[in-house]
């Protein structure tokens, strides 16, 4: 598992621990980092001086917030400029922090536009969430997010874990898909953290019918043992940049062992009038995970300035 996605799971994901899907559990960093109160949320969304986060009008200003890791400011940058280039007023605070953080600056009225993760947000606001499917996992959240807030339309970029193998692999197997790994696993290494053997060894046998050789223990040399020949699977997150570099192949999970992780604004409603909805809810119609991990190759790998990088893959797509 690469650095950038273990920061990720540590500041971001929160307690997804508490589900199945068995992700590490984080604390609240604490503090507020923008400065403002940390007092619950008046009615409506309104900050503490009760004031909304902007009016929606062509006069507000839409706040965009990140997290503290590289791919959550690069998906910041990219909504910000969408926002600029039709027009919209735009201040960007990113690099603040958890989701504890995050998640109380945005009901306050802080912040107005995060990118968020949306199976790791709802397992945030409900620890006994068992929606795995994209459209579930939208369904569960607008059920369980307060009034104020709202998820605007997911891409279909995830960033979540994944079986993955080598692109000589999946062409001598014919794998697409962890269900092809049926006829092969039994002769197959596979690597991940420590802990993935524990919490998926019986899953991949119940579900997939997978026993596989050994399961090692690579952590975040996983990528690097796949390429290497020390495991022939790997557990990567999929918009690891290693994929791009490395030419891995993400297998497709069709029984969804994996739940949804769709890159998804997460928006405090009062902020936003239809036009920056709308600029948000294109850049999300764009945006996939083969295209996120190449756009993370330049930022983690290649070291470009995310502003940058977003700003490239808006113009491209049209968006900018």
């Amino acid at each position: 598992m690469s650095t950038i996605n273990r920061t990720r799971r540590a500041a971001v994901l929160g307690t997804l621990a508490a589900l199945a899907l068995g992700a590490t559990a984080c604390g609240s960093s604490g503090g507020d980092p923008l400065g403002g109160s940390s007092s619950a949320p008046a009615a409506g969304g309104a900050s503490a001086s009760g004031t909304a986060a902007g009016s929606g009008g062509s006069g507000s200003t839409v706040v965009v917030g990140s997290a503290n890791f590289p791919e959550n400011v690069l998906l910041g940058s990219i909504y910000s400029q969408a926002l600029k280039a039709k027009g919209v007023k735009v201040e960007e605070k990113f690099n603040i922090g958890s989701r504890e953080v995050l998640y109380g600056q945005l009901q306050s009225g802080n912040l107005t536009v995060l990118p968020e993760y949306n199976g790791a947000l709802l397992a945030y606001l409900d620890a006994k969430a068992t929606a795995v499917t994209t459209q579930d996992v939208n369904a569960a959240l607008a059920k369980a997010l307060p009034a104020s807030l709202a998820v605007l339309d997911s891409s279909p970029a995830e960033d979540k874990d994944s079986l993955s193998v080598t692109q000589e692999t999946a062409d001598k197997y014919g794998l697409k898909s962890i269900a092809d790994l049926a006829a092969k696993a039994g002769e197959f290494t596979i690597g991940g953290p420590p802990e993935f053997k524990s919490r998926r060894e019986q899953q991949f046998k119940d579900v997939y019918g997978l026993t596989f050789k050994e399961w090692k223990p690579t952590g975040d040399t996983t990528a690097n043992a796949l390429k290497d020949g020390g495991v022939q699977v790997g557990n990567v997150f999929t918009t690891d940049p290693k994929i791009v570099q490395f030419k891995l192949v993400p297998l497709a999970d069709p029984k969804n062992v994996f739940g949804a992780q769709n890159v998804t604004p997460l928006v405090n409603k009062a902020g936003l009038d239809a036009t920056a909805t709308a600029a948000l809810n294109a850049v999300s119609a764009k945006l996939d995970t083969a295209g996120l991990t190449a756009l993370m190759k330049r930022v983690a790998v290649d070291k470009e300035d995310p502003s940058t990088v977003a700003k490239d893959w808006l113009k491209s797509n049209g968006l900018g």
